[in-house]
Protein backbone atom coordinates (compact mmCIF):
# COMPACT_ATOMS: atom_id res chain seq x y z
CA UNK A 1 0.00 0.00 0.00
CA UNK A 2 1.14 3.29 -0.86
CA UNK A 3 1.94 6.58 1.38
CA UNK A 4 -0.22 9.65 0.33
CA UNK A 5 2.09 12.80 0.71
CA UNK A 6 0.45 16.20 0.20
CA UNK A 7 3.17 18.50 -0.68
CA UNK A 8 1.95 22.31 1.33
CA UNK A 9 1.42 24.48 -2.42
CA UNK A 10 -1.03 21.07 -3.16
CA UNK A 11 -2.77 21.95 -0.18
CA UNK A 12 -3.03 25.50 -0.88
CA UNK A 13 -3.93 24.84 -4.00
CA UNK A 14 -7.08 22.69 -2.84
CA UNK A 15 -7.89 25.40 -0.45
CA UNK A 16 -8.09 27.79 -3.18
CA UNK A 17 -10.47 25.80 -5.41
CA UNK A 18 -12.35 25.26 -2.24
CA UNK A 19 -12.79 28.99 -1.35
CA UNK A 20 -13.68 30.15 -4.62
CA UNK A 21 -16.55 27.57 -4.77
CA UNK A 22 -17.75 28.07 -1.42
CA UNK A 23 -18.69 31.78 -2.28
CA UNK A 24 -21.33 30.83 -4.14
CA UNK A 25 -22.11 27.60 -2.04
CA UNK A 26 -20.46 26.66 0.96
CA UNK A 27 -22.04 22.96 0.79
CA UNK A 28 -20.54 22.15 -2.60
CA UNK A 29 -17.33 23.37 -1.97
CA UNK A 30 -17.02 20.85 1.37
CA UNK A 31 -18.95 18.24 -0.69
CA UNK A 32 -15.79 18.42 -3.47
CA UNK A 33 -12.68 18.81 -0.80
CA UNK A 34 -14.32 15.31 0.27
CA UNK A 35 -14.40 14.01 -2.97
CA UNK A 36 -10.99 14.77 -3.58
CA UNK A 37 -9.35 13.45 -0.59
CA UNK A 38 -11.56 10.14 -1.44
CA UNK A 39 -10.48 9.62 -5.12
CA UNK A 40 -6.50 10.84 -3.76
CA UNK A 41 -7.03 7.65 -0.70
CA UNK A 42 -7.64 5.73 -3.92
CA UNK A 43 -4.42 5.64 -5.05
CA UNK A 44 -2.83 3.73 -1.83
CA UNK A 45 -4.09 1.06 -3.19
CA UNK A 46 -4.05 2.04 -6.99
CA UNK A 47 -0.74 4.52 -7.58
CA UNK A 48 -1.50 4.69 -11.38
CA UNK A 49 -5.17 5.32 -11.06
CA UNK A 50 -4.13 8.33 -12.87
CA UNK A 51 -3.46 8.88 -16.41
CA UNK A 52 -0.38 10.35 -17.85
CA UNK A 53 -1.13 13.24 -19.45
CA UNK A 54 -0.41 14.20 -23.14
CA UNK A 55 1.60 17.42 -21.83
CA UNK A 56 3.63 15.55 -19.19
CA UNK A 57 4.49 12.80 -21.65
CA UNK A 58 8.47 12.22 -20.71
CA UNK A 59 7.93 13.27 -16.71
CA UNK A 60 6.92 10.96 -14.09
CA UNK A 61 3.68 12.92 -13.47
CA UNK A 62 0.24 11.79 -13.78
CA UNK A 63 -2.98 13.27 -13.71
CA UNK A 64 -6.32 11.86 -11.86
CA UNK A 65 -9.21 14.01 -12.76
CA UNK A 66 -11.85 14.71 -9.87
CA UNK A 67 -14.66 17.33 -11.77
CA UNK A 68 -13.92 19.86 -11.81
CA UNK A 69 -10.63 19.37 -10.59
CA UNK A 70 -7.22 18.12 -11.58
CA UNK A 71 -4.99 16.55 -8.89
CA UNK A 72 -1.27 16.28 -10.27
CA UNK A 73 1.03 13.48 -8.49
CA UNK A 74 4.03 11.38 -8.83
CA UNK A 75 4.58 8.48 -7.69
CA UNK A 76 7.84 7.55 -5.73
CA UNK A 77 8.53 3.49 -5.24
CA UNK A 78 5.64 3.15 -2.10
CA UNK A 79 4.79 7.54 -1.97
CA UNK A 80 2.14 9.34 -3.84
CA UNK A 81 2.91 12.48 -3.75
CA UNK A 82 0.37 15.31 -4.56
CA UNK A 83 2.04 18.14 -6.34
CA UNK A 84 -0.59 20.33 -7.40
CA UNK A 85 -4.48 20.84 -7.65
CA UNK A 86 -6.40 23.15 -9.94
CA UNK A 87 -9.92 23.82 -11.70
CA UNK A 88 -10.46 21.47 -15.12
CA UNK A 89 -10.94 25.01 -17.10
CA UNK A 90 -7.64 26.56 -16.06
CA UNK A 91 -5.05 26.41 -18.65
CA UNK A 92 -1.94 23.83 -17.70
CA UNK A 93 0.98 25.62 -16.75
CA UNK A 94 4.12 23.16 -15.99
CA UNK A 95 5.72 25.84 -13.85
CA UNK A 96 3.06 25.47 -11.18
CA UNK A 97 4.50 21.70 -10.85
CA UNK A 98 8.07 21.86 -11.18
CA UNK A 99 9.75 22.22 -7.86
CA UNK A 100 6.87 21.29 -5.97
CA UNK A 101 8.48 18.76 -3.70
Amino acid sequence: MAEIIWTDPALTDLDAVGDYIALDDYNAARRLIQKVFERVDLLRENPSLGRVPRDLFDTPYRKLVVNPVYVYYRVEGVKVIIIHVTRSERQFDMTKISGRD
